[in-house]
């Protein structure tokens, strides 16, 4: 279990608990010194006179007691206790360091990706148009040369998943569209960077995607936005301390 410091306590929410609001003064200080203690910790003890402990300035068996009904049963062992809100608030920071995680993970890749990505120029593919002769996926990209304005035609090599009729027609209709909206040409590497993020988008997203860039009139191709599916009703939780 990563420990973390602090965790998320809203003003509002402990105020308004009508279980906080039936606790005494000394009860209420107690239970804060416990939250604090199944936080650092992970859990607290259910044994009343280890509670009482951890409570300190002479705690009484019957306020830990009573406060023990404030916890749950640790799912796995039963000499421990556990809280619900606290589990909640634990799950939150760990999904959120996790998604911190990927994001920079992902960010990292695509800039390595630009600064080094290969520009070797791939053979053409072929066969993979919807009238089953052999042509090629082929984009027109502006000549590097400073003396001459002319186009050249320069193969590209699909990933495995993206390799299909369908795939390939999509990805020609957006060729013609960018060439269409004189849109600035592509690098090699731009495009070996969308074909890989199409890749990892899954075939047939990939093809909704470039749909939806065409529809859009956008200069990039970005995951389809998908229709939600109405969520589904949820057992009622209780949120308060």
């Amino acid at each position: 279990m990563t420990k973390r410091p602090a965790f998320q306590f809203y003003p509002g929410d402990w105020l308004g608990s009508q279980r906080v609001s039936l606790l005494t003064l000394e009860e209420e200080g107690a239970y804060l010194r416990l939250l604090a203690s199944c936080w650092q910790h992970g859990s607290i003890p259910s044994e009343p006179n280890m509670i009482a402990r951890l409570i300190g300035k002479g705690a009484s068996t019957t306020l830990a007691t009573t406060l023990a009904t404030m916890f749950q049963p640790h799912p796995f062992n039963p000499a421990l206790l556990v809280h619900d809100r606290l589990e909640r608030e634990r799950d939150k920071q760990d999904a959120w360091a996790e998604k911190s995680r990927e994001g920079g993970r992902k960010s990292a890749e695509k800039r390595q990706n630009l600064k080094g990505g290969s520009t070797t120029v791939q053979p053409p593919l072929e066969g993979c148009l919807p009238n089953g002769s052999n042509q090629k996926a082929t984009l027109l990209l502006q000549s590097t040369s400073t003396n001459t304005s002319s186009k050249e035609e320069v193969g590209v090599e699909f990933p495995a998943n993206l390799k299909s009729a369908d795939f390939g027609a999509a990805w020609e209709s957006y060729l013609a569209y960018r060439k269409s909206s004189r849109l600035k040409s592509l690098a090699p590497a731009s495009i070996q960077a969308q074909l890989r993020n199409l890749s990892e988008m899954g075939h047939d997203e990939a093809i909704e995607a470039i749909h939806q860039s065409i529809a859009n009139g956008w200069q990039g191709i970005f995951p389809p936005k998908l229709k939600k599916p109405a969520p589904a009703k949820a057992k009622e939780v209780d949120l308060s301390w």
